[in-house]
């Protein structure tokens, strides 16, 4: 199935942010934690943390809390998912001296810091017209040996097969949010086109690893 790019790359309307504020990610978010630690470990990562499209924050999060000891700042283009992702952090009392949220597209977002010591990102690669930005960004922000992990939609073969996994996953959820999941599928990409981004990016040491039928996850340390 050829790749349909979603129409738009920023999910800046009300009722988006607020259907995936309150959908239930639990599954696949709390699964993006478990990888990464199988992935970098657990004992040793402390530092600043960019987490790249960091949507209504729970990723960032859930990062703050498995990784006491580091910083973690969060970027995202659509004010109306930050909004949500600060009303949650107001009511953090362990997080607020550790995450900071900002709004800004890359790689023209004012942030804290030149330079990471660790990179993540979830579900935005198959937001972006143009892949390359996203690991544009990495490279940027990427401080020398800092560890990358990406995890992303991966495109079924069909768009029979995306309904069927919208159903799987989104059946009970909101009408908008299921329009938004068969979108995004539609707009994932294929294993082989992700190590053809990172080949153009000089990032083709990095890993890519099918982690479930419907995500991947991109990996590696900066060089």
């Amino acid at each position: 199935m050829k790749r349909i790019p979603e129409p738009e790359e920023l999910m800046d309307d009300e009722e988006q942010a607020i259907a995936y504020a309150g959908a239930d990610f639990e599954e696949p978010h709390s699964r993006f934690i478990t990888l990464f630690k199988e992935t970098f470990g657990s004992s040793s990562i402390s530092g600043y943390v960019l987490d790249i499209g960091c949507g209504p924050g729970d990723i960032t999060f859930r990062f703050a809390r498995a990784y006491p000891n580091c910083i973690v700042h969060g970027v995202d283009g659509a004010e109306a998912m930050l909004s949500r992702a600060r009303k949650i952090l107001e009511n953090s009392t362990d997080l607020k001296d550790r995450v900071k949220l900002f709004h800004g597209i890359l790689p023209d977002a004012l942030l804290r810091r030149e330079k990471y010591d660790i990179i993540i990102s979830n579900s935005l690669l198959h937001h972006l017209h143009n892949p390359q930005i996203l690991w544009d960004a990495v490279k940027l922000y990427a401080a020398p040996q800092a560890p990358v992990f990406i995890m992303d939609l991966k495109r079924p073969e069909s768009p029979d097969e995306a309904r069927q996994l919208v159903e799987t996953y989104s059946g009970k959820e909101p009408e908008i949010l299921k329009r938004d999941f068969f979108n995004s599928l539609l707009a994932a990409f294929e294993v082989v086109e992700v190590k053809e981004q990172l080949e153009i990016a000089g990032l083709s040491h990095f890993t890519v690893t099918v982690v479930s039928d419907r995500h991947m996850v991109i990996s590696g340390y900066i060089n």
